[in-house]
């Protein structure tokens, strides 16, 4: 089942972890949305899971570096061994029981918060491919990204215009403020990423974390689970410990926004063409079936559908007069 050529390294670190390279049990862990490959063993009858990583890149060092911190302080779970020259990792498995909504609403401004106030990550400005906050960090490969989504022609033309039209309006006045750049883990769009053992949560797969706007992860969340303005308050007053501010509330909202455009461009690109004269499930809906695990984007035209919901929904969002009063005040 472990690939030939990474069995010596597997061996390596299941002899210092251990003492021993005999694995009781194997087998390959789905879901999720990885290049990795990931394993649940038992070695000496306990649970960890393997992890094999198979980018050659060279964010390795930053991802276990936050994988650690996150690991001491109890949000992730503990790593019983990681070796950078092989790319893998060996960490406590969690048996994962379904999060409701509710209960995700309760527990992660805790955890947030808690991670937030780690001391700071690396830092990445031009990462792609996992945080909305890349549309908000200027410099070529933000340039070069929007001109790929404008050669794609995803979207009618007057769907288009107004897309970038919202986004230019957010880009050009929300702020970069240091006192929010923050240690994130930038890939909370994925539920598999929070596991629940029935009495807390652990964050996995920390390949894309780094120090990043705290709305950023705020809003992966609340885009996910939260459904109205007075839970919005009540998940921003437990994570900020406090009654949140105009301006706190505007800030989300607006990051809520740019992960609306950037989802949304990102899955229609991967996905099948858009028919926008057929009809398409709901925001709310296709969310809580994403929650729940019913639907995965494993597929193109399940892809298409999570790009479509996204932008239809920044659609309406921006229309509000929420939106203006929201640029007002950040952009003050």
């Amino acid at each position: 089942m472990i690939p030939e050529e990474k069995r010596a390294a597997v061996d390596r670190g299941l002899r210092e972890a251990f003492g021993t390279t005999a694995i009781d049990d194997i087998r390959v862990v789905t879901g999720g949305h990885t290049g990795a490959l990931v394993y649940r063993i038992v070695v000496q009858g306990c649970a960890y899971l393997l992890r094999i990583i198979m980018r050659t890149d060279t964010t390795t060092e930053r991802h276990f570096a936050c994988m650690r911190a996150a690991a001491e302080a109890g949000l992730a779970p503990r790593v019983a061994y990681a070796s950078l020259e092989d790319r893998l990792s060996i960490t406590d498995f969690v048996e994962a029981v379904p999060l409701a909504e509710g209960e995700a609403r309760r527990l992660m401004p805790g955890v947030l918060r808690a991670l937030h106030a780690l001391p700071p990550f690396p830092g990445v400005v031009d990462h792609l491919n996992t945080t909305c906050m890349f549309l908000l960090n200027k410099g070529p490969a933000l340039d070069g990204f929007v001109q790929l989504i404008r050669g794609k022609d995803l979207l009618p033309p007057e769907v288009s215009e107004e897309v970038f039209a919202r986004y230019a309006e957010i880009a050009a006045l929300y702020p970069r403020d240091e006192a929010d750049m923050v240690s994130s883990h930038n890939d909370l769009f994925k539920p598999d990423n929070i596991l629940f053992d029935g009495e807390r949560l652990w964050l996995v797969d920390w390949e894309a974390a780094f120090r990043n706007d705290r709305y950023a992860d705020l809003a992966m969340i609340a885009n996910m689970v939260v459904r109205s303005e007075s839970e919005e308050r009540d998940f921003l007053e437990a994570y900020f410990g406090r009654p949140a501010d105009e301006y706190q509330r505007a800030s989300l909202f607006l990051m809520q926004q740019v992960a609306h455009v950037f989802y949304g461009l990102v899955f229609l690109m991967q996905g099948v063409p858009l028919n926008l004269a057929e009809p398409g499930p709901g925001y709310d809906e296709f969310q809580r079936k994403f929650w729940a695990g019913e639907v995965k984007l494993d597929g193109k035209e399940t892809k298409t559908a999570y790009g479509r919901v996204h932008l239809e929904r920044l659609s309406e969002d921006t229309r509000r007069a929420r939106f203006r009063e929201s640029l007002r005040v950040v952009g003050g």
